[in-house]
């Protein structure tokens, strides 16, 4: 696709932490995710990246996507993937049993009889 082309792909608008590397760096960049279609995303952090260098992002309930810098200007660059992701997977709930919610976000284990809480 030219770039005229890939302006009209439909665009999922978020805001979402995820994890890049660099191809040739050891070191892993936590960058936000802006949006994000099926075949590209637009990042934003300080990391030094060029146009047209390798790349591989972790994302939310699909894992490690590799792709290319298509543009860069200032700390937002745009990366165009190598294979086409389901961008709604992204945005459903992380499932698993390595997640637990905190206690205090958890229904009781028990019914709560309301006339025994202290009223402030």
């Amino acid at each position: 696709m030219s770039n005229v082309d890939t302006r009209q792909v439909n665009r999922d608008s978020l805001l979402l932490l995820a994890q890049l590397r660099v191809d040739g760096q050891d070191v892993l960049h936590q960058i936000k995710v802006r949006n994000l279609s099926a075949g590209g995303m637009m990042a934003e952090g300080d990391v030094r990246v060029m146009r047209g260098s390798l790349v591989a992002v972790e994302l939310r309930n699909i894992g490690w996507v590799e792709g290319s810098v298509a543009w860069k200007q200032d700390n937002r660059f745009g990366i165009a993937f190598v294979e086409e992701v389901d961008p709604k997977l992204v945005r459903a709930p992380v499932t698993g049993d390595d997640f637990e919610s905190p206690r205090y976000a958890r229904a009781p284990a028990t019914p709560v009889d309301a006339s025994r809480l202290r009223k402030i």
